[in-house]
């Protein structure tokens, strides 16, 4: 069925607003009505489309999950298929943090709404699976995948923020420290 082009202009408004509001606010001060309102909607609108404020910020993180899986993928290596696996291990962290970076309000209002969020959705099943993989081709005798989780824990946005806002540490320290977990743990 083809999406009528008010609908579709509704729901490119609304997913518009909600990066807009994500990028500018904390992720507390982001409501199903403050969406509404910046994207020149009714709320009934943004609820009866989405259903929820965390259904429009899947919808908004969709397509950015979707271009980082098929790098994964299909795309050239060393984060696609068929790079040296110590190479593939560490362009992935790379690739994972800098998501991170760049939607970490997003992803610390689905941390919010559903503690198990982080863990449990389909996106970080692949994450994690794709680290176990790597940490495995990379060390075959690591315990891949404990050590995938102690990696993608410490990959959280919340995590990310604590200790850039908090313990004052930049990106460049956070990543390096990513780089050499993950060297400890592939050996």
């Amino acid at each position: 069925m083809t999406e009528r082009a008010d609908a579709a202009r509704n729901r490119a408004a609304v997913l518009d607003a909600a990066d807009a509001l994500y990028r500018r606010d904390d992720a507390g001060r982001v409501t199903l009505a403050r969406i509404a309102e910046a994207a020149g909607v009714g709320k009934a609108t943004v609820l009866r489309r989405f259903g929820s404020v965390e259904g429009v910020v899947e919808a908004v993180l969709a397509p950015r999950v979707a271009a980082l899986r098929d790098a994964v993928t299909t795309g050239d290596p060393p984060l696609g298929p068929g790079g040296a696996a110590g190479e593939a291990l560490h362009a992935y962290v790379d690739a994972l943090f800098d998501f991170v970076l760049a939607n970490r309000t997003l992803i610390r209002a689905l941390e919010h709404s559903r503690p198990d969020a982080y863990y449990a959705n389909p996106a970080s099943r692949f994450w994690v699976e794709e680290l176990t993989r790597r940490i495995g081709a990379a060390e075959p005798t690591a315990d891949a995948g404990y050590l995938a989780h102690v990696v993608f824990t410490a990959l959280r946005a919340d995590v990310v923020d604590y200790l850039r806002a908090d313990q004052r540490m930049s990106t460049g320290r956070l990543r390096a420290g990513l780089h050499s977990l993950v060297g400890r743990a592939a050996g």
